[in-house]
């Protein structure tokens, strides 16, 4: 798998990241390193523990680093999840979650195919 079609596997936008970062290594090397950041981990904890303070950080910080990597499918659904942590919408909690989830997997999934290639 090549990083273009790593992007197109998790609804990123390559085009986008690669004219700001400028060059395809800076990329994959963000890339790589989003499977080091906890904030998935975090907003999954917050949530278990209805720690909703905590999960909309988690959640915030998630879909920035998203919108810096333009994993566009992943920062949307973390936006929405942001979104409704702030606003205190509970019975929107758990359907963005799972969202988040979905979009999360397949990120992480195509990242590994990607680590797996190099």
């Amino acid at each position: 798998m090549t990083l273009q079609e790593c992007y197109s596997a998790i609804g990123g936008d390559y085009q986008s990241v690669v004219g700001r970062l400028m060059n395809e290594r800076i990329v994959q090397k963000f890339v790589f390193k989003f499977l080091d950041d906890s904030s998935y981990d975090h907003l999954i904890r917050a949530m278990e523990e209805k720690n909703y303070s905590e999960a909309f950080l988690a959640a915030h910080t998630m879909k920035g680093v998203c919108q810096n990597l333009s994993f566009n499918s992943l920062g949307d659904s973390s936006s929405r999840l942001t979104e409704a942590l702030r606003g205190g919408k509970s019975e929107e909690y758990q359907e963005l979650l799972e969202l988040v989830k979905g979009d999360y997997e397949r990120t992480v999934l195509a990242i590994r195919e990607l680590q797996a290639g190099v």
